[in-house]
């Protein structure tokens, strides 16, 4: 069993892995287009995170996980449990390429129809939401943060990612002025 990691869980996969392959999936890209109202963000102050939105031509390189043998039915389990926690992610079989092979990865992807749907925002309204968001995992900029420093570790460039990151440190160092 292998899972496509494109955000949080390239940094926190909660499962056994087995092997790990730097892997693209082409005709997405990865985006804050999902409102977070669990994990970043509340009902009544959405956070933003991450997800896989198609679009013609794109692509999203992230980490293919091979998961520990034994462990693929508790592991299809806690991943259900974490991220179908609203129905905004559908579960797809994702076919990716990791070091020229392909291999075939379960994946969630966003529903374009669900309600936390929120694609085309524009970057400096995403920065803004992902500065204040607090959910039940913690502030929205941390999963940001942490999501583009494991993406940078990796060599893997994600131009809209990294100028989040600096633009949301930037509000925080003038909300720590102006306080």
């Amino acid at each position: 069993m292998w899972v496509f990691g494109y955000g949080s869980l390239i940094w926190h996969p909660g499962f056994p892995v087995a092997e790990r392959r730097i892997a693209r999936a082409a005709g997405w890209h990865r985006s804050f287009c999902m409102r977070s109202i669990h994990h970043r963000g509340t009902e009544a102050e959405p956070g933003l995170v991450l997800a896989l939105d198609r679009a013609a031509g794109a692509i999203c390189d992230g980490v293919a996980f091979r998961v520990a043998p034994g462990a693929e039915a508790q592991t299809l389990a806690d991943l259900r449990d974490r991220e179908l926690i609203s129905s905004a992610y559908l579960e797809v079989t994702l076919p990716v390429t990791a070091e020229g092979a392909p291999i075939d990865c379960l994946a969630y992807v966003i529903d374009p129809a669900h309600v936390q749907y929120c694609g085309g925002l524009a970057l400096e309204e995403q920065a803004q939401i992902i500065a204040q968001a607090v959910g039940g995992r913690g502030p929205n900029r941390d999963y940001l943060w942490n999501t583009a420093a494991h993406l940078a570790e990796l060599g893997i460039a994600d131009a809209e990612l990294e100028w989040l990151a600096d633009r949301v440190r930037e509000i925080g160092r003038i909300r720590e002025i102006g306080s």
